[in-house]
């Protein structure tokens, strides 16, 4: 499964919001700096999805807001 995601660093609070069918809004409290946010992103999505991390990954938009994250 792919999903959009659109990241927000610096957030006050890790938070994961619906914005329609197969996109997200998502927010983090890490920098983006040294694949901190894009780390964050990943662990906040797994426990949404309540999946491990490991079984997450980052298609497209490592260093961008907008992002495509698998799901395997």
């Amino acid at each position: 499964m792919r999903i959009e995601v659109r990241a927000h660093p610096c957030a006050k609070k890790n938070k994961v919001e619906p914005i329609g069918e197969g996109r997200l809004k998502v927010y983090v409290t890490a920098p983006p700096d040294k694949g901190k946010a894009n780390r964050s992103v990943l662990e906040l999505l797994a426990e949404y999805f309540n999946a491990p991390v490991s079984r997450l990954r980052i298609v497209k938009g490592q260093g961008s807001r907008d992002k495509i994250v698998e799901i395997r």
